[in-house]
């Protein structure tokens, strides 16, 4: 919890007093008790002892007291609420590596599955794309609110061979472009964009990464990227077992120097994980929630409670 205006904290110094006060006249109270010696008499004049009910009764109000001058310095907290706008670019490597069965019951058929749910998961006013690459990258889908084109596009992906992942974010990085000029709105205004990559292998063929990082990083979209597969994963070619290991590091680095943020999925389950998380991280930010009214309502509350205890139990107010 944070206050956005703190300088009114310092009146609780004020309530602080009043109940130091308290407990001084209590004490004065208690040593006059003390020195009436009849208490026989004094028990006739006073028959009716509220004791800790007296004292509960002034918490009460000072609990109200303290609650109404908290509200007062605007305490918040953060709250999570879906942004309105942003533009996202999911990049899915579809090489033929994509083919091996060491995730169930592949990983094509796998990443096919999370990536329809990566959709899902984004708030619905968020414009998702889908760009492929294997050999070359292509924008299948151009960012969109219709996540039914999405996912109609996911279900129709065809491996190729090679792995050209600096295409593929040069692919969405125009993707992105094109979209902010169609907006026909000024620079500041254009909605916040990030590219989610998803790849098994190796670049081995188009720009290099590094190529890629730099016009990422110059065009402020961060990559996240997610390290798909296993090192035992394999691929039969023309009658040969091919190993087809993840290239971690590669991956690792593009989402390190663009702001992006590194994932690994090692099962179908794991993936899923993956794009559940990066599409709330992408698709909801924290904001500062006034919540004054609370302390208003719960400082009146303890106020009242403590008046009517006050009058029920001694027949006057505190």
């Amino acid at each position: 919890m944070t206050f956005q205006a703190p300088w009114w904290l310092l009146a609780l110094l004020a309530v602080v007093a009043l109940v130091a006060l308290y407990v001084v006249l209590q004490l004065r109270r208690a040593r006059y008790a003390a020195r009436f010696t009849n208490v026989a008499l004094l028990g006739s004049l006073v028959p009716r002892r509220p004791g800790w009910r007296r004292h509960a009764a002034f918490g009460a109000v000072a609990l109200g007291l303290a609650a109404l001058v908290i509200s007062l310095a605007v305490p918040s907290t953060q709250v999570r609420v879906p942004r309105e706008r942003a533009t996202v670019i999911m990049a899915v490597d579809v090489s033929l590596s994509m083919r091996a069965t060491d995730i169930e019951p592949d990983r094509f058929t796998a990443m096919q599955t999370a990536a329809k749910e990566f959709g899902r998961v984004l708030p619905a006013r968020i414009n998702l794309g889908l760009v492929s690459f294997a050999g070359s990258a292509t924008t299948l889908v151009t960012p969109t609110t219709d996540r039914a084109e999405v996912s109609t596009a996911i279900d129709n992906l065809q491996l190729a061979e090679s792995t050209a992942i600096g295409d593929a974010i040069f692919a969405s990085l125009t993707a992105i472009q094109n979209f902010q000029a169609s907006l026909d709105a000024p620079s500041a205004d254009l909605p916040p964009a990030r590219i989610v990559l998803l790849s098994d292998g190796y670049n081995t063929v188009g720009r290099e990464a590094t190529q890629a990082i730099d016009a990422a990083t110059a065009a402020h979209v961060p990559v996240s990227t997610i390290a798909f597969g296993t090192d035992y994963g394999t691929l039969e070619l023309d009658g040969e077992t091919v190993p087809v290991p993840v290239d971690r590091s590669t991956l690792e680095q593009i989402a390190d120097d663009t702001g992006g943020s590194y994932s690994e999925a090692a099962s179908a389950a794991e993936l899923e994980q993956v794009y559940e998380d990066l599409g709330s991280q992408i698709g909801y930010t924290t904001e500062p929630q006034d919540i004054s009214p609370w302390f208003v309502r719960g400082g009146l509350l303890f106020a009242f409670l403590g008046v009517v205890a006050s009058l029920l139990w001694t027949n006057r107010l505190l």
